[in-house]
């Protein structure tokens, strides 16, 4: 009987594997997994784990992997059959009907199994002979060693139309053919596919070879030919050395994504196994299904090269789709003109692990790529940029995540573009140098210089009373700072500001509150060739700024707590809708927030004649 694959999903998926394998092995929690000592080898201290969620168990000791129906045949001695009949009465599955369609595709595929198997045999014996002189030559040269060749399978195909036809000829033309072993063109007899090339074996999960890539040894084109998409093999969906990087992942709950076969090998002469690759086109939404099986977060590493980036690029964009809560990617920019084989080869395994050390989060890597793109000057240039970060972010097929890849590329947007970059970053280091460390809220940026220009302009507290009251100032002299100028208000609200001086100097204020050249002067309210309408407009408009994104503070804060408690999807969409459009309304605020709070030349040059016309200061 052939079962479907929807089928057995189904039955693993129905099947707790812990309460399974609980019946005959004793396990404890361990986090997410459970553990205990291993049913099929001798052990004192557990090394075996069963991962409910990912329906497998894995042997640190002695590699033993599978699933509920494996455990039943290998720990248990049943046949296949029996087993999934077991595990579908317990799950309240009925066994489907025979499918003698079905059961001759699965006949015909174990026979194509049997020729793949075969060809790399046999592409594994000419290595060996005296035609592979050249190919161990070639592998020598790129430092894979007799035993890693082994491990990997490798062969090679010698320059000849007919040799693998011969060799194999128990199994007929028509299934060398099939099996994508030989080419069949009209008029002409078949002849073998690959001539001249050594020969790297694809492998399923399980270890067998479905299909091969044959590299050529001296210089030519293709350099790279891969067996064409047969019943066995899917280009779109199969990834190298799966079979080999899988337990190495669960080892090491991370997993890489190169370019290549011999980048992958490359990393394995290294010690690092978790390394699969596409095979020769980008890297597909269902070979990322297969990856985020192993892992939640894998790392793309592609070369730094224009064309790696390129390929890492189509891979982000093809990302968004299918991304689901919890699973994403991240990537790695090697340098330029080295790939993961370079690196290894001239610096070792610490070379790599400092390569890949700081992955970009794939919404960075995503933002990054496309501000690339842009002439940063070009205010069009820039609206372009978020109408296509907007674009992204809606081709998110998950709601939830569509919002906060939304969120997030404003956000990034914002940090790179509301303010000029290299006034922004003086603007932080007088924040580090003056205020609570680390402050990026319109209060942290520009209370010290608000409140410098409350002190010269004592009418805007006693105006602003409320508001400046309720802004929420972390660093104690500036809280007390703003506490003096509000009793003075208060008290005696016709002061001028070298009284208001002397009061904050007999508050021990003083340090705190003289003037910073090269952060306060920036403001037109601390200016003395701006006039002082001018000055206190501003100023009022900077603390209004300030009140404003406290109070959308508050009101995000409030929808955060009633999306907790509100469950209803319309209420929650409400409630979505109304926090977008606050978040948006922060982001306005800290692009705004620079025209208000400095002068470029042009404002400079209006501001000196408005105050010849007005007198001065």
């Amino acid at each position: 009987m052939m079962l479907s694959p929807s089928f057995l999903d189904e039955l693993r998926a129905r099947t707790s594997l812990s309460s399974l394998i609980g019946r005959t092995v004793k396990l404890t929690k361990a986090g997410r997994e459970y553990r205990g000592c291993c049913p099929f080898h001798q052990e004192k201290t557990p090394s075996f784990y069963v991962n409910d969620e990912k329906s497998f168990y894995h042997c640190f000791g002695c590699s033993a992997h599978g699933d509920a129906i494996r455990f039943l045949t290998e720990a248990q001695g049943l046949p296949f059959m029996e087993a999934v009949k077991e595990l579908a009465q317990a799950a309240g599955l009925d066994m489907p009907a025979p499918d003698p369609a079905a059961q001759a595709r699965a006949q015909r595929a174990a026979t194509l199994i049997d020729v793949t198997e075969a060809s790399a045999a046999w592409f594994r014996e000419q290595l060996g002979g005296l035609d592979g002189a050249a190919a161990r030559a070639y592998l020598e040269r790129r430092g894979v060693s007799p035993a890693l060749a082994a491990a990997f399978g490798i062969g090679f195909a010698p320059d000849s139309k007919g040799r693998l036809k011969a060799a194999l000829d128990r199994f007929g033309v028509p299934m060398l053919v099939e099996a994508g072993m030989l080419i069949a063109v009209e008029g002409r007899d078949p002849y073998d596919r690959f001539r001249g090339r050594l020969m790297i074996p694809i492998r399923d999960a399980r270890g067998r070879a479905i299909a091969f890539g044959g590299r050529i040894l001296d210089v030519g084109e293709p350099k790279y030919l891969n067996s064409p998409e047969t019943p066995l093999f899917d280009k779109g969906r199969t990834l190298f050395n799966l079979d080999r990087a899988g337990p190495a992942s669960r080892r090491t709950n991370r997993l890489f994504v190169v370019e290549g076969y011999m980048d992958v090998i490359g990393l394995a002469s290294g010690g690092i196994d978790e390394a699969v690759a596409p095979l020769g086109t980008a890297l597909t939404e269902g070979q990322m299904a297969r990856l985020w099986r192993l892992v939640d977060v894998p790392t793309l590493c592609f070369d730094g090269d224009a064309a790696g980036q390129r390929a890492a690029l189509r891979a982000a964009e093809r990302a968004l789709p299918v991304l689901t809560v919890g699973k994403s990617l991240r990537f790695a920019r090697l340098p330029q003109g080295q790939d993961p084989d370079d690196i290894v080869k001239a610096g070792g395994v610490a070379a790599w692990e400092a390569a890949v050390a700081s992955p970009a989060p794939l919404v960075t890597f995503l933002f990054e790529a496309e501000a690339a793109k842009i002439d940063a000057t070009s205010p069009e240039a820039r609206a372009g940029l978020r109408q296509r970060l907007n674009t992204l972010a809606d081709s998110c097929a998950d709601r939830l995540m569509a919002d906060e890849y939304r969120r997030s590329f404003n956000s990034l947007f914002f940090e790179r573009f509301g303010w000029k970059r290299p006034e922004r970053g003086q603007l932080t280091q007088a924040v580090l140098d003056t205020g609570p460390a680390g402050r990026r809220e319109l209060a942290g940026l520009y209370i010290r210089s608000v409140l410098y220009g409350l002190t010269r302009y004592p009418r805007v507290t006693v105006d602003r009373l409320e508001t400046i009251g309720s802004l929420r100032i972390e660093h104690d002299a500036f809280r007390r700072w703003r506490d003096v100028l509000m009793r003075v208000a208060i008290t005696r609200p016709d002061l001028d500001t070298d009284g208001i001086e002397a009061i904050l100097s007999s508050e021990a204020l003083t340090e705190t509150a003289r003037l910073n050249l090269m952060f306060d002067l920036r403001f037109p309210f601390n200016r003395t060739d701006v006039s002082p309408a001018y000055a206190i407009e501003r100023l009022m408009a900077m603390v209004d700024m300030i009140g404003e994104e406290r109070d959308l503070d508050d009101e995000i804060a409030q929808l955060n707590a009633a999306a907790l408690t509100d469950t209803g999807l319309s209420r929650y969409e409400a409630i979505e809708t109304a926090r977008q459009r606050a978040r948006e309304r922060k982001l306005r605020l800290r692009e705004r927030s620079y025209e208000l709070g400095s002068i470029d030349e042009t404002q400079a040059a209006e501001l000196a004649a408005a105050s010849a016309a007005t007198g001065g200061m």
